[in-house]
């Protein structure tokens, strides 16, 4: 395989280290306002603006640039009954016979239960799917590397520029998710990642009152 063109990097801009101390707490303070919520108002939202935060997403590192992610986006209605329909099912099967005593007491804080109205509610969803393998031209399978790791990093960027948009989101991930395979036909090599619900929150929206971990219980330095 040839090597790849090599282009000089004029895109990267340095800042002083003043400057960059501001940038950072800067984002951080705007990032620590982001939170999950589960009522969504039902208000429209521009499609151009969920085109960007895709686009975003799409600027992820990944494995061998193979970018291994399809990005599925629902607003029609009646596919997105579909999906709460499908989803439930899983859900309650989830809460009635698979879940362990000890993940539901884990979930118990958060009042989650098997009815999932968001998945209706909100203007958008949009199913991620992780690509195992990719198609050439002529059928033969090509490899991809670090599908899992590439998709994670991709999806975290898009639920940043979701927030960073003026929107909300709610990761959702009910198991198995093979039928939004069925629903939003996607091929076999592509298996559902998560399931990002997305809009505005609910004027009256509440959320639970917790807290992140201080630094020095996720972070070392050595």
């Amino acid at each position: 395989m040839s090597r790849s063109n090599f282009i000089p990097h004029t895109d990267y801009k340095r800042y002083p280290v003043k400057e960059m101390r501001q940038r950072a707490r800067s984002f951080y303070n705007e990032m620590q306002r982001r939170r999950t919520v589960r009522d969504f108002s039902d208000e429209d939202v521009p499609r151009e603006i969920i085109e960007d935060c895709l686009r975003t997403a799409g600027t992820a590192p990944n494995g061998a640039n193979k970018q291994p992610w399809h990005f599925s986006v629902v607003s029609d209605p009646e596919v997105q009954k579909e999906i709460r329909e499908a989803a439930e099912e899983e859900e309650r099967e989830f809460y009635e016979n698979r879940a362990t005593d000890e993940w539901l007491e884990a979930l118990a804080h958060l009042g989650t239960d098997a009815n999932k109205p968001f998945l209706e509610d909100a203007p958008y969803l949009i199913a991620i799917f992780s690509k195992s393998y990719g198609l050439k031209d002529d059928g033969e399978k090509e490899t991809f590397y670090y599908v899992k790791e590439s998709v994670g990093i991709a999806t975290g960027m898009l639920i940043t520029a979701i927030h960073n948009a003026g929107l909300a989101s709610l990761t959702h991930t009910p198991s198995p998710m093979g039928f939004l395979n069925d629903i939003l036909e996607r091929p076999k090599n592509e298996r559902a990642f998560l399931l990002l619900v997305v809009g505005y929150p609910k004027d009256d929206v509440s959320v639970p009152d917790i807290t992140k971990k201080p630094l020095d219980e996720i972070a070392s330095f050595v």
